[in-house]
């Protein structure tokens, strides 16, 4: 499995919230994962109802089995005073840069070395050992910009061929795109089944494949639940009304007290439950349409369950413990297929 997880997808798909519990789910079982933020809206924090993240690693939570999920929003002026001083050693020299806002300028108007600043910073994470030279974190999962942005920011060594042919810069891009474009990386895209997020993770699997980047999976979030059978679902688009009253006023007497005279109540219910369910099953149409374009994609696909009550912390754990699942039936189905 790849140790560096880049996580994208269109806006409200909720990306973030999959990344997280990507994290966790990698972190099982005794292992350490990074979970790294590049967009400053500290919307990691928020997800573990933690205090907002500093420049720093800081264990955010306890993955199932032991493991330690670590948490870092990365700052670009901070990582770029980081990179001044590594490579030039200018320590105040570069803080007093930061006060006259030299260092918000440069980052502004060369957008291509602040993407080298973002993702070098969870590349050097990837890479990083201890003294007895084991990996620091087993995993680092990124959370990574939009899909519509996600190619040009980690395709980072053509974003800075015009900033720099040589020297300290193009060398970082060149070490970033190392790591980038390995077997080490996988970058995946959370959708829901929608035509519109679909399309766009689809139109980001292309771009990617063309930049020569690693295409992971496909996260579908937020899937509903089929709660109506096959003869509910068919009764209900074809608006059999009395087939429905039936169904309703049987349920209705077999809860409660009342026995039969609770009957009488299904008549009023029964026009707003015909509208649910019709509603309920184009939902269902649109999604079962959806799921087979995401099939056609090719790629490992994980299903996660739309949380009614939204993603609490209990939330994030249980969708960690559902991918984890996923990936063990995963990996065993290609053990399978490789056995055969």
């Amino acid at each position: 499995m790849s140790r560096l997880h880049v996580v994208s997808g269109k806006g409200g798909t909720g990306k973030t919230t999959v990344a997280a519990a990507l994290a966790l789910a990698l972190a099982a079982e005794g292992k350490r994962a990074l979970l790294v933020e590049v967009e400053g809206r500290q919307g990691i924090a928020q997800l573990f109802e933690a205090e907002a993240l500093p420049y720093e690693e800081r264990k955010i939570a306890v993955a199932p089995g032991g493991g330690e999920v670590y948490a870092l929003a990365i700052d670009a002026e901070r990582a770029l005073l980081d990179y001044l001083q590594m490579f030039y050693k200018l320590g105040s020299a570069g803080r007093a840069l930061k006060k006259i806002g030299a260092i918000d300028f440069a980052t502004t108007i060369a957008p291509g070395l602040r993407d080298v600043l973002l993702t070098g910073k969870a590349c050097e994470a990837v890479r990083r050992k201890d003294r007895t030279g084991r990996f620091v974190y087993d995993y680092v999962v990124m959370d990574a910009p939009p899909t519509g942005r996600v190619t040009r920011f980690l395709n980072v060594n053509d974003e800075v061929a015009g900033l720099a042919r040589i020297g300290p810069i193009h060398n970082q891009a060149q070490a970033v795109m190392r790591v980038l474009k390995s077997p080490e990386t996988a970058v995946h895209f959370v959708t829901l089944l929608e035509e519109m997020p679909v399309q766009e993770t689809a139109d980001g699997i292309a771009e990617l494949r063309s930049a020569g980047l690693p295409v992971g999976g496909v996260v579908i979030n937020m899937v509903r639940p089929e709660v109506l059978d096959e003869t509910a679902v068919e009764a209900a688009a074809n608006g059999r009304r009395p087939e429905v009253a039936r169904a309703l006023a049987y349920a209705l007497e077999r809860t409660g007290s009342g026995g039969a005279r609770r009957a009488g109540l299904a008549e009023p219910l029964v026009d707003p439950l015909l509208r649910q369910a019709r509603e309920h099953t184009e939902r269902l149409a649109l999604e079962h349409r959806g799921r087979a374009d995401v099939a056609r994609l090719g790629l490992p696909t994980y299903e996660l369950e739309l949380l009614g009550d939204g993603v609490d912390l209990a939330g994030l754990y249980r969708m960690a413990r559902e991918l984890r699942k996923q990936f063990a039936r995963g990996e065993a189905s290609e053990r399978q297929g490789v056995s055969g």
